[in-house]
């Protein structure tokens, strides 16, 4: 496998779709030389048949707001790669959905769901609505509109979605909700339900958590004592909140939070319960800033139209969304010291500040790796309501560190290079060779 080859042909089928062919790139890029090490792939084809999704759907999503007005959004959803099991990936409700995020998408996720040890194959969709001053009732009729066209395609043991950035699970319920009705089945067709109809407990909380499990592995393995560490920490929804949370607890100080009005940096710690829970009312505010923590906390600073990667900190984090890191932020970081980056949003920095930080020296865990603890936690969601039953918050727990430990176990058994430890390229291995092994036992499909 060259490559550069592979990448000008698909660069050739797909112009502009730039974050897909970004995340090909830099799986490609890792896994080459053990690639290079199996003939029987390429005769198989299973690089060129692995980048293509297995199908796409593309739909319409005509709703009605609250005066009456007919709207028109596009719906997407891509089954990616299904060699381990069922397609596994949220719904992503946001005006920048395009083709090309929810293949990056759906690409990263075939890897993370195939690390996490479960069998789940990697899915994504979306759509360019957006939830922000929607009603609930036009959320609703929204919701409903796009399941109604995308229910033939899901199920338990065919694609399972989730909630992703605008879903939540006011979103999720809405269209299990209207799943069910015309299914006529209760099945755990989508995860991130209500703990009331078979939802999992812990996970809003989950990517977070797992993310700090695995960042704190990566310290443990580095003799590094996470207590006592600054860290940075970017935007403030779900994520940003479990992460803050989980780092507090494992005794780091988290001191900055951002949306995209700009970021907060608060000296004393984002590490009380009043501090938590005014993360979460500005999510549900709807408004999309961090400026009111500054009023609602005087101790905290507001700096509009900048970004939290500026402050010496000794762990940064992002969690808001792809690309949020660029190579002018990673040389900030660097010069103040930074020892640890973890991706808590799915592919966080660009390929040149990845580059940048493996070049340096510096740990990096990659997104499908550190922020696998969300789709773990569905995983075990789809679990229990495929046994019909429920576990404590400790049962649930307890499987997310054993299985984010486990990640970083593999990452560290293929990414090391020396005395330094490549998790891109450990993640990108140990993903893709039990992808390409469950390809090869199927035959050519």
């Amino acid at each position: 496998m060259k490559v550069n080859d592979i990448m000008t042909q698909l660069e050739a089928k797909h112009p502009g779709e730039s974050e897909y062919l970004q995340a090909v790139r830099e799986v490609l890029t890792s896994i080459e030389e053990v690639y290079n090490q199996h003939p029987e792939f390429e005769k198989a084809g299973i690089v060129e048949r692995m980048v293509e999704p297995d199908r796409i759907f593309t739909f319409r999503v005509p709703w009605v707001d609250d005066n009456g007005k007919v709207h028109v959004n596009i719906g997407y959803r891509v089954q990616f790669n299904g060699a381990i099991g069922p397609y596994k990936g949220g719904i992503r409700f946001h005006p920048s959905v395009t083709l090309s995020t929810l293949k990056f998408l759906g690409f990263e996720q075939t890897f993370k769901n195939a690390l996490t040890t479960l069998p789940m194959g990697g899915g994504k969709g979306g759509s360019d609505f957006s939830p922000k001053g929607r009603s609930d009732a036009e959320i609703m009729r929204f919701c409903q509109a796009f399941v109604t066209e995308l229910w033939r395609d899901l199920g338990p043991d065919t694609d399972v979605p989730a909630g992703d950035i605008g879903v939540g699970g006011r979103e999720v319920g809405y269209m299990f909700g209207m799943y069910k009705k015309l299914a006529r089945e209760h099945t755990g067709t989508f995860t991130g339900k209500g703990r009331s109809f078979g939802g999992s407990r812990l996970r809003p909380e989950a990517t977070g958590f797992g993310a700090l499990y695995f960042v704190n592995r990566m310290c443990e393995t580095h003799n590094i004592d996470l207590k006592g560490k600054t860290v940075a920490v970017s935007g403030f929804g779900n994520v940003a909140w479990g992460a803050t949370m989980k780092a507090t607890e494992l005794g780091a100080k988290v001191v900055t939070i951002s949306g995209p009005d700009g970021y907060i940096y608060d000296e004393e710690g984002i590490n009380t319960p009043e501090k938590f829970n005014y993360m979460l009312e500005l999510r549900n505010s709807g408004n999309d800033v961090v400026a009111p923590y500054a009023d609602e906390f005087p101790n905290a600073e507001f700096f509009p139209g900048k970004k939290p990667w500026e402050r010496k900190v000794d762990i940064a984090l992002p969690c808001a969304i792809q690309n949020e890191l660029n190579l002018e932020d990673a040389r900030k970081l660097k010069e103040n010291g930074v020892m640890l980056v973890a991706e808590v949003s799915n592919m966080g920095c660009t390929a040149e500040a990845v580059d940048f930080f493996i070049e340096n020296k510096i740990l990096f865990g990659p997104g499908k790796a550190v922020n696998a603890g969300g789709v773990a936690c569905s995983g075990l969601e789809m679990t229990q309501n495929a046994m019909h039953i429920s576990w404590s918050n400790e049962e649930v727990d307890r499987w997310l560190h054993q299985i984010m430990n486990d990640i970083h176990e593999q990452c560290v058994a293929h990414g090391r290079e020396g005395d330094y430890i490549n998790y891109v390229k450990g993640a990108n291995i140990a993903g893709f060779m039990k992808v390409a092994d469950a390809m090869m036992a199927q035959g050519v499909l």
